[in-house]
């Protein structure tokens, strides 16, 4: 599904939030394989389950089209910094719920995208009888537990030793939800005070 655009000024930086378009498919692919080598709260390593450009146009259409799937994008000066997806499912007994997703590059971590990813997700959700998000979250990620928490998600369960890191140590996933109910009312998300740094 397409979304307007919206813009956010945050700790002195203007960006946008938009549904991502097939023309961002080169950069998209650029800035995954970048994000996932600053950060090992992906799930994959630099250049695994690499996508390329005519991938992400693919996956850009499909949800385009799809009314269960949401692909974001937080764009700085024409250059994409960060992105988000919704993705549903066609199956009747898992047409209530999406799975979320977020990645921002690390030089922009501190301004709030990925809160302002997530709630423009939480706001498409409600208006399109998405009766809930779910999302996993790499357990020592404290910052980002702490923000799905205060936007309304709720802790489901652990997975445990999930992912083993560079450190060679085994760490947990933490599953969250969010239910359609929570902080709803009159169709705008609210309570929502603290800064995002993911």
């Amino acid at each position: 599904m397409i979304i307007k655009g919206q813009e956010f000024h945050i700790n002195g930086l203007a960006y946008t939030i938009r549904s991502a378009a097939e023309t961002d498919a080169e950069q998209l692919s650029k800035i995954r394989v970048q994000i996932d080598g600053e950060t090992e709260n992906m799930d994959r390593e630099a250049g695994e389950g690499f996508i390329d450009k005519i991938g992400f146009q693919k996956i850009i259409k499909t949800d385009s089209e799809e009314t269960k799937n949401l692909f974001l994008v937080a764009e700085v000066h024409n250059r994409i910094v960060g992105f988000s997806r919704c993705e549903g499912s066609n199956l009747k007994r898992l047409s209530h719920k999406v799975e979320f997703g977020v990645c921002i590059l690390r030089e922009f971590w501190g301004y709030g995208m990925g809160k302002s990813l997530l709630q423009q997700c939480i706001q498409w959700a409600d208006e399109n009888e998405v009766k809930k998000i779910s999302l996993q979250v790499l357990g020592t990620n404290e910052k980002a537990i702490q923000l799905y928490k205060r936007l309304g998600f709720e802790v489901e369960g652990v997975l445990k030793n999930d992912k083993r890191l560079s450190d060679g140590k085994y760490y947990n996933t933490v599953v969250m939800g969010r239910f359609i109910h929570t902080f709803h009312k009159r169709g705008v998300v609210e309570c929502f005070t603290e800064e995002s740094t993911i």
